[in-house]
């Protein structure tokens, strides 16, 4: 079998651009005692993979010059020498952007571990029962600790995050309005997800539309894009809010310097607090999030919706529609 890889090539200076890419072609190895064979079907866009392509300090280590880029994937056991995965076992793991991913069972980078596609379609698994809903979950309750009643606002509303922070926010009780790119996307976070309100940053003014839809103030801001949005929304928060700094997806891939928030001082005015989260963090509570998820799933309470790219051949194209905003819900790469 022949094993097709993308490599980084280069550090990029601003959107990736083909030539950061290296495609690779290999035979895959024999199987070593306690190793496991993946055969990968779907890839996990996300716009951290942009940063993990930086030579810069970050919360987990650049993806090396050389090396198989960074992704997150789901696929099937082909062969095992592992008494913890049978083939035919439906797995999860850091398989990175290849169509095998061959190790020990025990990676700890890899995190190898089942999934029971009974419970949810595949790329389900890539989204709100994968890392996006990890982030959304435990950023939302954990860092937003969000009360019944209050007003929370999430930027990226239809992204992957997003979507998934702003129903479980509604099944807690709360008013949520989300900020998306295009009528499209607002209308479906409304209408299908049951956000209460919608502001197109792409077709409307964001200052007003945050005064329209949240007369009473801000009292949880889940971030994922930064720059100008950030700051807007910290000319109405609350006294005591809590903004959630997930990602900055508008600064990822500057040429110039990350734009930090010019209205910070709302935070001392009003006793608010920003605070970052990264999902690994909270690993060994996964289970907790998955169980809640997919009750609501399962209940019809709670919707995932993901934008499947046909090949691995795609990889360049497909991963710079997150950063022009050409995807509407969670971007999976299928890699056959």
């Amino acid at each position: 079998m022949e094993n097709t890889q993308f490599r980084l090539a280069a550090r990029p200076v601003g959107l990736p651009k083909d030539s950061d890419w290296q495609i690779t072609k290999e035979p895959v190895r024999e199987l070593a005692d306690g190793e496991v064979l993946v055969k990968t079907h779907y890839l996990s866009l996300d716009p951290a993979m942009r940063g993990w392509m930086n030579d810069a300090k970050s919360y987990i280590r650049p993806v090396g010059i050389g090396e198989v880029m960074r992704a997150g994937g789901l696929g099937e056991v082909i062969a095992s020498k592992s008494p913890r995965f049978a083939v035919g076992d439906q797995v999860g793991g850091g398989f990175g952007v290849q169509q095998y991913w061959i190790g020990a069972a025990d990676d700890r980078h890899a995190a190898l571990h089942k999934i029971d596609t009974r419970l949810a379609p595949a790329t389900t698994w890539l989204n709100t029962l994968g890392m996006p809903g990890m982030t959304a979950y435990f950023g939302l309750i954990e860092v937003g600790m969000p009360k019944a009643g209050e007003t929370v606002v999430v930027s990226g509303a239809a992204g992957a995050v997003g979507q998934t922070v702003g129903q479980v926010a509604k099944q807690l009780g709360c008013r949520v309005v989300g900020i998306a790119g295009g009528k499209a996307k607002c209308d479906w976070v409304v209408n299908e997800l049951g956000f209460d309100a919608c502001i197109d940053y792409k077709g409307g003014d964001v200052r007003s539309g945050l005064k329209e839809h949240c007369p009473n103030g801000v009292d949880v801001y889940f971030d994922n894009v930064g720059g100008d949005i950030l700051d807007i929304v910290l000319t109405r928060i609350n006294m005591k809010a809590r903004i959630v700094i997930c990602g900055a997806i508008s600064q990822y891939n500057n040429t110039t310097p990350v734009k930090g928030p010019a209205n910070y001082l709302s935070l001392l005015v009003n006793r608010a607090r920003m605070e970052g989260m990264v999902v690994f963090d909270y690993a060994d509570r996964y289970h907790v999030a998955v169980a809640a998820l997919g009750k609501w799933l399962q209940e019809g309470k709670i919707k995932s919706r993901e934008d499947v790219v046909q090949g691995i051949e795609k990889f360049p194209q497909a991963l710079t529609m997150l950063f022009e905003g050409k995807n509407f819900g969670k971007l999976v790469l299928q890699v056959a």
